[in-house]
């Protein structure tokens, strides 16, 4: 019997394996979703406290300090003290409470800052990351390298997933640390919902920066579905990106006017070019995964946003604002 521990579990990605392990139902697996209530994982016996309690086998490996670009740029040393401690507790605890396999989640924002593109797995070190969040950044490129450094000391199966943007139900709307899909999500409800004397015709959305950038967005449920997968049958300590294809790039301010649909929204989209774009492109290609995977099927944008939107409208009073 496996027993897997999902760090961050209650999180945006946790909720969705969640999601998909009750769908399953495995016979011979048992799931953990550890939240933050149940340990400070910044802290070692906090950490061991939590291993000893759910004898895990497998981890996948989801807990971080997060946060989108305005908060990552004020917070830099916080976000590399914290993931470091994270990390290191989970990695390290794993490896003496003798756990067989460690699934770790990066992201595509780690990538070097001057690269080319499409980017794939063997170029995460190759050069210093976007200046406004090196401090995550460098924290999660260290899993890779304590991954290594485990498989070459102690022949350890500690991996790691690169997944671009991600977006679905239970997200983090919190507007000062929001991603943009959920950042979006939540100001388009609020401009719906307040000063109801307005017509909805005169009211205004605005998009942060000029709309431009390109990025690829994959759905939390689809995500969940190919962490699954690389627990049970992907077995190298390289990492491997999980995104969608390079064809399914999409502007900001495409994914705007997705929300403003979902929404039904029937006032105007305005871009806001005072404010900071982040990087124009982060296109990542997943070539490893169409190699070993080359059937999975991505659920459609448009469909991922509607349901997303469904989701926030009917569980709001639940949802993290």
């Amino acid at each position: 019997m496996k027993k897997v521990l999902v760090t961050g579990g209650t999180g945006l990605v946790g909720k969705a394996l969640e999601a998909i392990i009750k769908e399953e139902h495995p016979s011979d697996e048992e799931w953990f979703f550890a939240g933050s209530k149940d340990a400070d994982l910044t802290n070692l016996a906090a950490t061991q406290t939590l291993f000893d309690k759910v004898q895990p086998t497998h981890v996948i490996h989801l807990a971080a300090m997060v946060g989108g670009l305005f908060h990552n740029m004020n917070n830099n040393l916080d976000f590399l003290r914290n993931n470091l401690l994270i990390n290191d507790n989970v990695l390290q605890t794993a490896h003496t409470k003798g756990c067989t396999k460690v699934v770790s989640c990066l992201s595509t924002c780690i990538f070097p800052d001057k690269t080319s593109y499409p980017i794939d797995e063997t170029m995460v070190h190759n050069g210093p990351p976007h200046p406004s969040n090196y401090g995550y950044s460098y924290a999660k490129r260290l899993i890779d390298i304590q991954n290594h450094a485990y498989h070459d000391k102690h022949g350890h199966l500690y991996t790691s997933v690169i997944p671009c943007n991600i977006f679905g139900p239970h997200d983090n709307y919190k507007p000062e640390v929001s991603h943009v899909i959920p950042g979006m999500i939540h100001r388009m409800h609020k401009l719906r919902t307040e000063q109801p004397e307005i017509e909805e015709s005169d009211k205004i959305f605005t998009v942060y920066g000029s709309g431009k950038p390109l990025r690829q967005f994959i759905y939390s449920l689809d995500l969940a579905k190919l962490m699954i997968w690389v627990l049970r049958s992907y077995n190298s300590v390289e990492p491997i990106v999980l995104s969608v294809d390079e064809s399914s790039e999409v502007t900001i301010y495409e994914v705007a006017e997705g929300i403003a649909k979902a929404f039904n929204f029937k006032g105007k989209l305005v871009c806001d070019t005072s404010k900071a774009d982040g990087q124009y492109k982060k296109t990542a290609s997943n070539a490893k995964l169409r190699s070993l995977l080359p059937d999975f099927q991505f659920t459609d944008f448009k469909q991922a946003i509607d349901a997303s939107v469904r989701w926030y409208i009917d569980n709001y009073e639940l949802a993290r604002n």
